[in-house]
């Protein structure tokens, strides 16, 4: 006769899902809590960087701005922070007029900012406090959330009213408006339309221009050596119709090897650049 043999009873086999349903919700708490802390650390690592870089300027309560600038967005979709939503910033660190020294650009960033940070000729808006502090950041709130967060945020073009494009849309507006004296623009002339009517400089400088403060725009208009446009180009006839009346307008082609040659050169008078 063979032997019987005996196998555990099936309930005994479901009591061991017990501690695996207990390990699983141990890690979702633990990823959680660790999610949270990551967050945390972005949001410090955020406003350190906001704080060591508004300390750099004089004369301003940079607690006062941070409070003034989480105001903007803190708690909000990052798809409906209108550029209104940033007039206590502006009013917390206002924008000083710098006359005969505001240069404005459209796609030359890289080589106004060359030309300014070696030579102390010009003011554009990425060397005040607020265009300081947040160039290059990326940044947003969330509904229901007090935290800043610097990832998953929309990017420029997925919403008209996301967080980012609203602010700069926001500060070039409150630069523009102190324009005064004689005020510089470097436009590329390596493209068919130095002057676009939709860029920030077209839609939102340009038009808070006023003839009350500014009594010119220089056009600077930069060329490689295969250029593509120059200073005939319609684009810049349109910029021309777009000035408020009593604005003096001027242009003048400079290649960017001149540019270059001229920051390179420290002893060199700024108007001698071109």
């Amino acid at each position: 006769m063979e032997p019987v043999v005996r196998r555990p009873p099936k309930k005994r086999a479901k009591r061991c899902l017990v501690p695996a349903v207990v390990l699983v919700l141990l890690l979702i708490i633990i990823l959680g809590i660790g999610l949270g802390v990551s967050l945390n650390r972005s949001s410090e690592t955020f406003k350190t960087t906001f704080m060591d870089r508004c300390q750099k300027f004089v004369g301003y309560d940079c607690e006062k701005v941070w409070a003034a600038f989480e105001q903007s967005y803190v708690g909000k979709d990052p798809c409906n922070v209108p550029m209104e939503a940033y007039d206590p910033l502006i009013a917390a660190a206002p924008f000083k007029p710098a006359c005969n020294r505001m240069m404005f650009w459209s796609k030359t960033k890289d080589v106004v900012h060359d030309f300014t940070g070696k030579k102390d000729c010009f003011v554009t808006l990425e060397d005040t406090l607020l265009g300081s502090v947040l160039d290059g950041l990326t940044w947003c709130g969330k509904e229901g959330s007090s935290e800043t967060l610097t990832s998953d945020c929309p990017g420029w073009t997925d919403c008209d009213n996301n967080t980012v494009r609203s602010f700069w849309n926001r500060v070039s507006a409150a630069f523009a408006e102190v324009a005064c004296g004689d005020t510089t623009a470097m436009l590329n002339g390596s493209i068919a339309t130095p002057f676009s009517p939709y860029s920030i400089f077209g839609s939102i400088e340009v038009k808070r221009f006023s003839s009350q403060k500014m009594r010119s725009l220089n056009i600077i208009l930069v060329t490689q050596e295969k250029h593509v446009s120059n200073c005939t180009n319609q684009s810049l006839k349109d910029l021309q119709k777009e000035l408020d009346g009593g604005i003096k307008y001027n242009c003048k082609e400079v290649s960017e090897a001149q540019i270059q040659e001229c920051s390179s050169k420290p002893e060199t008078p700024c108007g001698a650049c071109w």
